[in-house]
């Protein structure tokens, strides 16, 4: 008797102990993740697919619910993947963009942990409207966009950067695998349609979004899932014509290497300093960073990770060769770029700030290559230690 009670006990602590472990492997489905509703133009007080609320700027519309007979205002005729409809978002040349919101019913994103989640995406090859800053001309928001996925505490919380897509500009819908490793507990999601970064001129561009995936745990020490591994779901719309699955991979973990950056050393560093990003590199006459750029911008967000308390100031600098403008306009460009860069890898937006000179701040003659190669460059400027 005593050992059957002994083996109760036992196994009631067992189930005890491993029931919350269990609970916390479970997928967290979405509501409304393929965002049925009735199809209809967004509208100022518009209504979205159940479940999801719109974040979008004072004075805008909401996003619209595709497709409509004929493709309704928009033009849009695109089947859906999944189900009936599916959602329509757009930046615009106002600098304004849309975004939508919900709270994660099942379960919250647990800071720490790491999840894999997908959708399908894609975009309209016409999406008119009229202009937001001219309403007298009619206009076609067809430019590729980006779906930013973002964790926070509340609706419409835009508190850690989760992933992102790249540049959508298939017209077919594809598969989008993300990976999510949160640092903080969210409740809540936001996804957001936004532009190529960094942004030198807002522009007019669609993204259509369809069919979420349960948002589902995963070993954080798992590499991140490949091509063809995935099977699309059974149930599909008329509109499945691609069923190949587009992957959003991390980027690949560089071989431990000699540091970059021998001046950013925390026990000599001072308020006020400058410091010069040796190997980073931009494509010509852009903002668009190299990929051999990663290797010391990894090492900068290694060190501001360890060193929360620092706060700097990206600087980009250019020749004097072309008009003011341009070299205003391309500087704050290339430190947005680093700065972006940044916070999408964890880092807060409170340590970083950014700021372009243009010209104004030569350190060499501008009258040989030599000395225009080092004045074009990008720099650190320590600012504070918030500690």
């Amino acid at each position: 008797m005593r050992t059957m009670i002994r083996s109760t006990i036992f196994l009631l602590f067992a189930f005890l102990v491993w029931q919350p472990v269990f609970t916390q492997t479970k997928a967290i489905v979405l509501t409304n993740p393929s965002f049925e509703g009735v199809p209809t133009d967004g509208t100022l007080f518009g209504v979205l697919p159940a479940g999801w609320y719109d974040c979008g700027f004072s004075g805008e519309t909401v996003p619209d619910i595709h497709p409509q007979v004929g493709g309704g205002a928009f033009r849009v005729k695109k089947p859906p993947y999944h189900g009936n409809t599916y959602l329509g978002m757009v930046v615009r040349e106002n600098d304004t963009w849309e975004m939508v919101t919900q709270r994660l019913a099942m379960a919250p994103l647990d800071g720490g942990k790491c999840y894999e989640f997908s959708m399908y995406l894609s975009k309209s090859e016409l999406y008119v409207s009229p202009s937001r800053v001219d309403e007298q001309k009619v206009v076609n928001y067809t430019k590729p966009a980006k779906l930013r996925i973002w964790g926070g505490s509340e609706y419409c919380n835009r508190d850690e950067l989760l992933a992102e897509s790249d540049l959508i500009n298939n017209t077919e819908w594809r598969k989008y695998n993300f990976r999510f490793e949160p640092k903080r507990t969210h409740t809540h999601l936001v996804f957001e349609a936004f532009y190529q970064t960094p942004t030198l001129m807002p522009y007019n561009g669609n993204i259509l979004l369809d069919n979420c995936s349960a948002i589902v745990p995963v070993p954080c020490d798992e590499p991140p899932v490949v091509v063809g591994v995935t099977t699309p779901p059974a149930t599909l719309g008329p509109g499945s014509a691609t069923r190949n699955p587009h992957v959003i991979n991390k980027l690949p973990k560089q071989p431990a290497k000699q540091k970059i950056l021998k001046a950013l050393d925390r026990r000599t560093l001072r308020k006020g300093q400058v410091i010069r990003i040796d190997q980073l590199f931009f494509h010509a006459d852009s903002p668009e960073l190299v990929d051999s750029s990663y290797l010391v911008l990894n090492e900068m967000r290694d060190f501001l990770k360890e060193n929360s308390d620092v706060v700097i100031e990206i600087g980009g600098h250019t020749n004097s060769n072309p008009e003011d403008d341009y070299c205003d306009r391309l500087s704050t460009a290339r430190a947005k770029a680093v700065v972006d860069y940044l916070v999408g890898k964890g880092i807060p937006q409170e340590q970083l700030t950014f700021k372009g000179y243009g010209k104004r701040r030569p350190i060499a003659p501008n009258n040989t290559v030599a000395g225009r190669k080092k004045n074009q460059r990008v720099e650190i400027k320590v600012l504070d230690f918030s500690s």
